[in-house]
């Protein structure tokens, strides 16, 4: 009987290890992505201000997404996870200077937060919970000055058209990693930088060389770098 109560106490400690690994391990790395605001605004359907003004000529965070290495990625993990304003109220004001809101109708910036929370961050609530999560996509944007890097190479925002290869050439020497460029179109069917993907380890504190880069249509050589 001894025997018997020690085997299922080792089966059980041996199952509580491996779902505790399991549940760590729920995605490989992170997408952190940034957008920019004259690109999204730049398009048929347009953008509107949040209420609490036009945000900066800057590259924003669009947001902090979990993907496995075989390109698919989980979303809306924990339906009894809701956003929560009340637990971020500290970081508000950061993320409506570094995170704001482009969409219509003009609002606050609630509505987006919620979103990537839900469908995104609550994919990483074994690593992170709501207030880490948004603490460690401001803190990566803190990491990385997109706009001050291309200017730096004389790639300016100013309507002018780029090389991709320089644009990526000139986030990877700054920052010794890979970027995936994703571009949109302007109402003239123009290609426009529109986002930039950089990768993250699992803690969502350190960029890494992306394992994977996301599916989709790949930019022209030649792209559009929109006012703002």
């Amino acid at each position: 009987m001894k025997d018997q109560l020690a085997f299922y106490a080792f089966f059980f400690l041996l199952y509580a290890c491996f779902a505790a690994l399991s549940s760590a391990q729920d995605f490989d790395f992170f997408y952190f992505v940034q957008q920019w605001p004259g690109s999204y605004c730049d398009t048929k359907r347009s953008c509107c201000y949040p209420t609490t003004g036009k945000p900066a000529a800057d590259f924003g965070i669009h947001g902090l997404w979990p993907n496995y290495n075989s390109g698919s990625y989980p979303s809306d993990c924990d339906p009894d996870s809701p956003y929560d304003a009340s637990q971020i109220k500290d970081l508000i004001r950061r993320m409506q200077e570094k995170w704001p809101t482009l969409a219509c109708p003009s609002s606050e910036g609630h509505h987006f937060w919620e979103h990537e929370w839900e469908k995104h961050g609550t994919c990483s609530e074994s690593i992170l919970d709501q207030h880490s999560y948004f603490q460690a996509a401001l803190n990566l944007k803190n990491k990385i000055n997109l706009l001050q890097i291309l200017k730096d190479r004389g790639i300016e925002p100013d309507g002018g058209n780029y090389e991709v290869s320089d644009i990526k050439d000139a986030i990877k020497d700054a920052t010794g990693f890979t970027p995936w460029i994703q571009c949109n179109v302007d109402e003239g069917r123009n290609s426009q930088l529109y986002q930039v993907y950089m990768c993250v380890n699992t803690s969502a504190t350190n960029f890494i060389e992306c394992p994977v880069f996301p599916k989709g249509r790949s930019c022209p050589q030649e792209i559009e770098f929109p006012v703002f």
